[in-house]
């Protein structure tokens, strides 16, 4: 008892100087003072019942939270107005600081909660001649005689174009020009921006008003040359570049909302090569993390407010909390948490296997993987995959690769493409034997289909009726389908087999991708 006592307390000891920073968008905290600028759903006592009862359940969600998220500085946004952030500090003593900004003709603004001494506080005006949103709030705290920035962000929705978040981001990104480059600091909040933007918003007409650049990659650096600023690079730049933290965490995992059920990450925090630079203060690598206790998020869901409709009125139900996940990570001033880029790589395996491609984000240097087998293939597409050992897709130049025969390869460089893990580079290296490849197909019937540890695999036996898309194996559940040319989809209503199915995913959510007509029967 005693020995576990003493170690116990060295471990407190050894953590008492990790800083937890976290960011959460509250969704819409109104108080219930008339002031003439809220939602029409927020006007207090109206028909939309925002009265004394719904707000204390809304505060003391909010309070809930942040309580059991427990970070040394949080940055909150979508808080209504100063009032909000000094009640919720004498609500949650243990934050002795706090910094709020918002525009006066603004419904909401944003804030920092801070049990760390805040030094200064300044906010950074984005302006626009038809439209108003929120400044960027620039707070300055001191931990340990050491001194560092967080930039709070709440940008413009969806409901606008990428002009708009590229207007943000050149704000932002001249103002921590200025800032010495061995300066530490931190860009947190709402972006409403994935940390892909510059892959997902290209299909949208209306989001696309940049020819193709984004405010978060390209203006903030986030990637160059469309691929991601990592661990590797990072101190290799010569531009302003910043590492997203979502690359921490496995692709099927990324997500702090959901939109029609599929994964987004709007809130990010973004660091420069500052945090690795062995000086004061330093990122936990891997320390990134979603905060998704059951009362948050249950059953692949976020529990956000809840509000019904009446006509044209929304009314709220005095359920749930936001529509955003608060995310969260950690950083040391310690000597020992320095270094970081150098543990990483003196700890990094080497690639041998397809299971190690899946734990990459980008290669550094080609890898050589043995004894691989086409499991699949389509034209200049192929799945590969190696006895005991995960499967992977090749996008395309795989036309000279044999069905069901084994290779070396040299795999140059790897992508992933919403979600799903692709080979996009390769060169064959030696051409072996000939296999039987469908022992190495998975019996979709006996497996969990929705297990994204089975991206990538070819599936068989698995049968169902086909609704809108959709293969339903049971009443209940289904899987979607999905073909780049929709009109080698089964029909509705037919009930089909799948013979040699591709398992992949899709933001989010697993799909069968169907890349041939010969890859189901109808009937059973």
């Amino acid at each position: 008892m005693y020995k576990f006592l003493i170690f116990f307390l060295l471990f407190i000891y050894s953590n008492a100087n990790n800083l937890k920073i976290a960011t959460y968008n509250v969704e819409n905290l109104f108080d219930l003072k008339t002031d003439k600028d809220e939602y029409t759903e927020f006007i207090p006592n109206s028909k939309s019942l925002w009265n004394e009862k719904n707000f204390n359940i809304k505060l003391n969600h909010v309070i809930e939270v942040l309580e059991n998220l427990d970070a040394d500085i949080i940055a909150l946004q979508e808080i209504e107005n100063r009032d909000l952030m000094i009640l919720l500090q004498k609500k949650l003593p243990k934050y002795k600081y706090y910094s709020y900004i918002k525009y006066s003709d603004s419904a909401i603004g944003l804030g920092f909660l801070s049990k760390v001494e805040i030094k200064s506080t300044n906010h950074i005006d984005v302006k626009f001649r038809t439209r108003v949103f929120r400044p960027i709030l620039e707070t300055t705290f001191i931990y340990d005689d050491v001194e560092f920035k967080v930039f709070n962000n709440h940008w413009p929705s969806k409901a606008v174009g990428e002009s708009y978040r590229v207007k943000y981001a050149k704000v932002l990104q001249d103002r921590v020009k200025e800032i010495t480059k061995d300066y530490d600091y931190i860009l947190i909040g709402d972006f409403n921006s994935d940390y892909n933007e510059f892959e997902t918003f290209k299909k949208s007409q209306k989001l696309n008003n940049t020819s193709g650049v984004t405010g978060i990659n390209q203006i903030l650096n986030t990637t160059i040359d469309e691929k991601f600023v990592t661990y590797e690079n990072i101190l290799k730049e010569e531009k302003r570049v910043h590492y997203n933290l979502w690359l921490d965490i496995n692709s099927s995992e990324r997500f702090s909302t959901k939109f029609k059920n599929q994964n987004n990450t709007p809130d990010s925090i973004l660091i420069p090569p500052a945090l690795f630079d062995n000086k004061n203060l330093s990122y936990i690598p891997n320390s990134f993390k979603i905060f998704k206790p059951n009362y948050l998020y249950e059953n692949g869901k976020i529990i956000r407010w809840e509000m019904s409709k009446n006509g044209f009125n929304k009314i709220h139900k005095g359920e749930g909390f936001s529509d955003h996940l608060p995310i969260f990570a950690e950083f040391s001033i310690k000597e020992k948490d320095r270094n970081s880029i150098k543990q990483i790589e003196q700890n990094k395996e080497e690639i041998k296997t397809i299971s190690d491609l899946y734990k990459e984000e980008k290669l550094s240097k080609p890898i050589f993987i043995n004894d691989v087998i086409v499991i699949y293939k389509d034209d200049d597409k192929a799945i590969i995959k190696r006895e005991n050992d995960r499967a992977i897709f090749i996008y395309k130049n795989a036309q000279h690769l044999k069905l069901g025969f084994s290779y070396n390869i040299q795999v140059n460089q790897i992508y992933t493409h919403y979600g799903l893990k692709e080979i996009r580079d390769f060169v064959i290296e030696e051409e072996k034997d000939l296999k039987n490849y469908k022992d190495l197909f998975l019996d979709g019937s006996n497996i969990n289909i929705f297990d994204f540890k089975y991206e990538n695999e070819v599936i068989t036996n698995l049968k169902g009726k086909v609704k809108n898309s959709k293969l339903f194996i049971n009443e209940k559940q289904y899987i979607k389908l999905y073909a780049k040319d929709r009109n080698i989809l089964p029909k509705n209503g037919e009930d089909i087999t799948i013979l040699n199915g591709h398992l992949s995913s899709f933001r989010g959510n697993m799909q069968i991708h169907i890349h041939n007509t010969t890859d189901y029967k109808v009937g059973n």
